[in-house]
């Protein structure tokens, strides 16, 4: 088994990296309040345009706040380098059309975030991109099966939402590597506090930071960490080793080695979609990565009471959450998330779908919101809300069902949040 590292000090180490105040400059990271910036001269704007990383062009795709933060976000996942984006949905859309174009091919674990599912399933299948589904608990060779000549990338999640699966990185990463494509992963529930995924194998990690990063629900947003390890050269990614016509010919694995993925796509991807976040988003986005550390094992410590509780319940048909013994996914939380499996617990109510909504309505603590992984407690009905759109026959693929709830545990006073789920237990 690989060695678990202790990502607590890796965290606190690092949560002060991409600002650093010197003399005389503010204590806290300022906000470049700015779409714009000056030059000396025409050539001075023709040499950044030749060549991005020089400076500055233009807010759209890069701004210097948001620059901080994702230098701490590379540097908290041990990435080469990261891009910011609008939206977690921004994060996911453009990890994939950085590499694949109609014709192509990915593969995708089955249980992801709904709206991933949608994202992956139809809107990119209108654009000519395939999905291929495989389920979360495939065998290496059933996984290995799957792969098609076009098949350019691996997906998954590793913490999902909200089946609360996890991901075996380190064999889908070998699939992956196997077949010359590179595993994708998204880190949301887990962030780099719990895990971080390209120290088994993952080469692109992804977040919606709107959750754990964040907080405290104050600004939407998304990130994409480049590992800085894949080799694009291997012959199958002529978008990234073959000049670009869409940028007079960069060829951005010679120009740009240590992390030629993000940088294509902040120069072609975010050049072109725009979906960049606003410097005020960034500054809220680094208070609340200034409180990861801390924040992360109350939540896991919370969520693990509260999972306990719950399936001590005699309404309760069944409790997903990877920190319980007794769970299927307990054995893969020891190995990739040794400190805690995040705050999030799902469950089904016995009684199905009118049993699990008179539950939740009947919670005073907890509020009823579209929303996850914030510091205050709240509870959502999946196959309501966030999977409403899925059919009957993705969201079993989903593990999801009319009486599951999706129960984010926040850091109030644990005997609060159980006294909260008694009382609502004892009104069904």
């Amino acid at each position: 088994m690989k060695e678990i590292k202790n990502t607590a000090k890796i965290e606190t180490k690092c949560l002060h990296s991409g600002y650093t105040p010197k003399n005389g400059e503010p204590r806290v990271m300022p906000i470049v309040q700015s779409t714009t910036y000056v030059y000396d001269s025409t050539n001075s704007v023709a040499d950044v345009f030749d060549d991005p990383t020089l400076s500055l062009i233009y807010s759209r795709f890069e701004n210097p706040t948001t620059d901080c933060v994702e230098k701490k976000i590379a540097a908290l996942e041990g990435g080469a380098a990261a891009m910011c984006t609008s939206s977690g949905q921004a994060a996911s859309l453009l990890s994939i059309l950085n590499i694949c174009e109609a014709g192509d091919s990915f593969i995708a674990s089955s249980s992801i975030y709904g709206g991933t599912v949608n994202l992956f399933g139809f809107t990119l299948k209108k654009m000519g991109i395939e999905c291929i589904w495989v389920d979360v608990n495939a065998t290496p060779e059933e996984l290995d099966s799957a792969f098609k000549p076009n098949t350019k990338a691996v997906f998954g999640e590793t913490i999902a939402n909200p089946a609360l699966t996890v991901f075996d990185i380190e064999m889908w990463a070998n699939a992956a590597h196997k077949h010359n494509v590179p595993l994708i992963v998204d880190n949301t529930f887990a962030t780099p506090y719990l895990c971080r995924p390209i120290e088994w194998g993952a080469d692109i990690v992804v977040h919606s930071t709107s959750k754990y990063m964040d907080g405290h629900a104050v600004q939407v947003g998304g990130v994409i960490v480049d590992s800085g390890k894949f080799n694009w050269d291997n012959g199958k990614f002529p978008c990234l080793s073959e000049p670009d016509e869409s940028y007079h010919g960069t060829v951005y694995t010679k120009q740009y080695p240590a992390a030629p993925y993000i940088t294509k796509a902040r120069m072609q991807l975010m050049r072109d979609f725009g979906c960049y976040p606003a410097a005020h988003s960034s500054f809220l986005l680094n208070l609340g990565l200034e409180t990861l550390a801390v924040r992360m094992p109350v939540y896991c410590s919370n969520a693990l009471k509260a999972a306990e509780f719950i399936a001590s319940s005699d309404k309760v048909e069944a409790v997903y959450y990877p920190g319980l013994k007794t769970d299927k996914y307990h054995s893969l939380a020891e190995k990739y998330l040794p400190l805690g499996t995040s705050g999030v617990i799902s469950f089904s109510i016995k009684g199905g779908r009118d049993a699990a909504v008179r539950f939740m309505d009947s919670l005073e603590l907890a509020s009823n919101e579209v929303h996850v992984a914030d510091i205050r407690t709240c509870v959502l009905h999946p196959a309501s809300a966030t999977h409403r759109q899925l059919s009957d026959e993705q969201l079993v693929a989903a593990g999801i069902d009319g009486g599951l709830i999706r129960l984010s545990v926040g850091l109030e006073n644990i005997d609060d949040i159980l006294a909260d789920l008694k009382q609502a237990f004892d009104k069904m």
